[in-house]
């Protein structure tokens, strides 16, 4: 494995992270509720009276960071290399995981293992090491790039 030092960005990273951190630290100190997305927008889904406002706001803001991004910074480069059914396909599983781990990568890595849950900590260690292997299988005994 190689790293390409010249695309390597630590700072904006860093700054992610912590944009990150902040939201989902000010979500549960504000409001008391866990920042996971797909708990967020499952909870539209079954709506509870006085609770639909601040999941819309959420969600929202996710939405519309990527372009309060492109205004500051200008485009990022992307590179896509999967079929549009390949991207599908592997949306429907993500979804499909993040059902059967009851939370996603947000619910469980980064507010769950902040609040030292174990639950959280199994999730976590089980999805990163499936995504390790799935890594592994694709780049190097399958051939893909």
């Amino acid at each position: 494995m190689n790293v390409d030092w010249s695309v390597f960005t630590p700072w904006s990273a860093l700054a992610g992270g912590l944009l990150i951190g902040a939201a989902a630290g000010g979500l549960w100190l504000l409001m008391g509720r866990i920042a996971g997305i797909s708990g967020i927008l499952g909870g539209l889904l079954t709506p509870v009276p006085g609770d639909r406002r601040w999941r819309l706001a959420f969600l929202a803001g996710l939405l519309l960071s990527p372009w309060l991004y492109l205004a500051v910074a200008g485009p990022a480069p992307v590179r896509v290399s999967a079929s549009l059914p390949v991207l599908i396909l592997a949306g429907l599983l993500v979804g499909y995981g993040t059902r059967l781990g009851s939370g996603c990568t947000s619910g469980h890595g980064v507010c769950g293992l902040s609040r030292w849950s174990l639950r959280s900590l199994v999730a976590t260690v089980l999805f990163m090491g499936a995504g390790f292997a799935t890594v592994y299988v694709t780049r190097h005994l399958l051939g893909a790039a």
